[in-house]
């Protein structure tokens, strides 16, 4: 059965089935009067238009919540404090690793806490992220290796806690790297740590679910991105990019994503970044499901979904992170194994990496750490290796040292299994 609702033509979104216009039907821009809006250009049409009114059917399409998201009025952005002076000097990956693990510690406390307020129907303080943002964006101008690989290793009861902090740090590094400055880098910042606050409307048996999920619980959490946009807009302060990321980071740039099937740059460049993001951590990280893939292994595979990602943002990621980001297994020309530690700020094949393993003897040897650029390295990297095909079970604490066996800090209490 048919419910009708009459709207002002302002509120018609993507994702409404538009069932007529209020008013003669020679002043509306369209040959057919009834139909899905599922074309942005049809959308902007019928905002253009001269007709105040319509008419949309909710049983067969979206109703008003969430607000409008295609041409929306621009939404109150966060004031934003002036940037404290931000330290210049860069920090040794060791050095950074130590206030990384006391800033993870925070982030997860602050996200838990966010989360529950938002589970209680209570709006988003957006002014209380701000300082958590500025923290991490320090943090990745320092070393941004560092809190990238420590907020990846995280237990999967903290999953969606501790993925939104790393979602927040490659987000900012990724802003840096197409040459946002400091306020967008913030506001990217911002909209990766918001990403996933529609989970906090999801039950936990559903988020943390070992097994493979129903079909109604995934669409429950396919629902995600249009609860967590409408949480935000509720909170009356986030930014009209804080949004856009929060309802679009799962649109594929090939229009086969959800919830609106957007393509191209009709998904707009902070969305297209978060989509790029939030898969590589999501991919990375241990779930209740499945372990987390090699680094390097994932990047590959980012490289190989053709239509996934907009291949810019993606190629200019990759720069980022390392051809071998850390915490990568690689193979070594002289047949040992290793782990990358830390990345070079130019030369992306040369990073500094710990070899532990002869693959001639089958043996574990000393382990060496050797910085790839120097002169006086005799070895290099011939390819990187699958964690499947070895047993190995201290990858992590190689290179995260004990911060890989401290829960507070996003890390297992045990050693990583592969």
């Amino acid at each position: 059965m048919s419910q009708l609702k009459k709207i002002k033509v302002a509120e018609l979104r993507l994702g409404m089935f538009l069932h007529g216009f209020e008013g003669s039907w020679l002043k509306h821009p369209f040959w057919k009067s009834k139909f899905l809006l599922n074309e942005l250009a049809d959308l902007r049409a019928a905002h253009a238009s001269d007709i105040l009114e319509c008419w949309i059917d909710t049983s067969r399409g979206d109703d008003l919540a969430p607000p409008p998201v295609a041409a929306p009025e621009p939404a109150p952005r966060v004031v934003l404090p002036e940037a404290k002076p931000v330290p210049r000097l860069s920090a040794s990956f060791d050095d950074e690793m130590q206030r990384a693990a006391v800033l993870c510690r925070n982030a997860r406390d602050a996200t838990v806490s966010m989360f529950n307020e938002a589970r209680l129907g209570n709006a988003i303080d957006m002014q209380a992220c701000v300082p958590l943002v500025t923290e991490i964006a320090e943090s990745m101008l320092r070393n941004p290796g560092a809190l990238i690989s420590l907020a990846r290793l995280k237990t999967c009861d903290d999953y969606t806690y501790m993925h939104s902090v790393a979602v927040c740090a490659l987000m900012v590094s990724l802003g840096r790297a197409l040459g946002m400055d400091e306020e967008g880098c913030r506001e990217a910042g911002l909209a990766g740590l918001l990403h996933d606050i529609g989970k906090a409307t999801i039950p936990l048996e559903i988020l943390n679910k070992p097994g493979k999920l129903t079909d109604a619980e995934f669409e429950a959490v396919k629902g995600h991105p249009s609860r967590g946009h409408e949480l935000l807009v509720r909170s009356e302060a986030a930014s009209a990019g804080v949004l856009d990321v929060c309802l679009h980071h799962h649109e594929k740039f090939d229009g086969g994503g959800y919830p609106h099937k957007l393509a191209g740059e009709n998904i707009s460049l902070l969305a297209r970044m978060g989509a790029v993001c939030d898969v590589y951590d999501a991919i990375t990280s241990n779930r209740p499901y499945k372990a987390g893939w090699d680094p390097a292994e994932s990047v590959a595979q980012m490289i190989s979904w053709k239509g996934h990602f907009d291949q810019k943002i993606l190629s200019a990621f990759i720069k980022t992170l390392g051809i071998y980001p850390s915490g990568a297994l690689v193979k070594m020309k002289t047949g040992r194994l290793g782990v990358v530690i830390e990345q070079h700020p130019s030369m992306l094949t040369k990073p500094v990496v710990k070899v532990f393993f002869s693959t001639t003897s089958g043996t574990y040897i000393p382990v060496e750490r050797i910085d790839l650029a120097s002169v006086q390295a005799r070895d290099s990297i011939v390819g990187r290796e699958s964690r499947d095909k070895w047993n190995f079970t201290q990858i992590d604490e190689l290179w995260a040292g004990d911060f890989a066996l401290q829960p507070s800090t996003g890390g297992s209490p045990v050693k990583a299994a592969n």
